[in-house]
């Protein structure tokens, strides 16, 4: 009797403990399947950094060289030049959007457009009297900050991997920029409210959108991790309000030919060419 009861409680607690067993894995089952399914998985993203260089050829004619022409008409002793090549440097951060598609943002500072008399000369307006300049300047002064999107065309980078060979892509560019340009302050403005000179001169300023088409390629240089970056663009810029205000809040210009028909727009559009060091990293 003895003995048939420790066999039957022995099969009792055998029974519960493979059915606890059994529901214990089954729980864990669900656990797992619960925490599969919540699990995000990470992925890796691929962004950059880089500093660049850019030579602008501005396109020669434009208002700045007209009124360059008629300034010179003006001076004897010494001319001014036109407009030429301009500078520029920029900082840029971006990252890979898509497979073969970049996004970036950035500034640039434009290095100053300087155009000097040596010596002194002598300034006669239209409507004034000779005047003795010594060392008059022209000095432009241009920032801006820009959007890019660029199509990666040939061997796009990739996440987590370093770049190789060579890499080809096309895209644009927006941006918005400001520019001030000091004159020396013995110019004959024009006063638009007045249609008369305005006084001594100062600083006229301008805002403007900037769009871009671009095209460039990438290459290691296996140097740092570096990438070096060449790009040819066509940049449009073209300050259209360039003015300043005197204390009537009247507006004062500068013109080509003396007349309101004829102020000063100054457009620094033209093709560009420009090398970037990039240094990508992935997160």
């Amino acid at each position: 009797m003895s003995f048939r009861f420790v066999a039957l409680t022995a099969l009792v607690l055998l029974v519960a403990l493979c059915g606890m067993t059994m529901a214990n894995d089954r729980e864990q089952e669900l656990i797992n399947q619960f925490l599969k399914k919540t699990e995000v998985k990470h992925v890796q993203k691929l962004g950059w950094l880089s500093v660049g260089f850019s030579v602008n050829r501005v396109n020669r004619h434009n208002d700045y060289n007209s009124f360059t022409n008629h300034l010179n008409t003006q001076i004897d002793g010494g001319q001014f030049s036109w407009m030429g090549n301009a500078p520029a440097f920029s900082a840029e951060f971006g990252t890979l959007v898509g497979k073969r598609m970049a996004w970036s943002i950035g500034g640039e500072y434009w290095m100053k457009i300087s155009r000097d008399v040596s010596g002194t000369v002598t300034y006669s307006p239209t409507a004034g009297l000779p005047t003795a300049l010594t060392n008059p300047s022209s000095e432009i002064k241009t920032l801006g900050v820009f959007t890019s999107l660029s199509y990666y065309v040939k061997n796009a980078p990739k996440p987590a991997q370093l770049p190789t060979g060579l890499s080809v892509y096309v895209g644009g560019s927006a941006g918005y920029y400001q520019m001030n340009w000091d004159l020396f302050a013995e110019y004959q403005n024009l006063n638009l409210s007045t249609a008369v000179p305005d006084g001594a001169n100062t600083t006229f300023k301008g805002s403007a959108p900037g769009f871009s088409a671009n095209l460039g390629v990438e290459y290691p240089i296996r140097f740092g991790g570096l990438v070096f970056s060449g790009e040819a663009s066509y940049l449009y810029l073209n300050f259209t309000n360039v003015a300043w205000y005197n204390s009537v809040d009247q507006e004062v210009v500068a013109t080509y030919a003396g007349t309101a028909d004829s102020r000063v727009d100054v457009a620094l559009s033209g093709v560009r060419a420009k090398v970037n060091l990039k240094k990508y990293f992935s997160w």
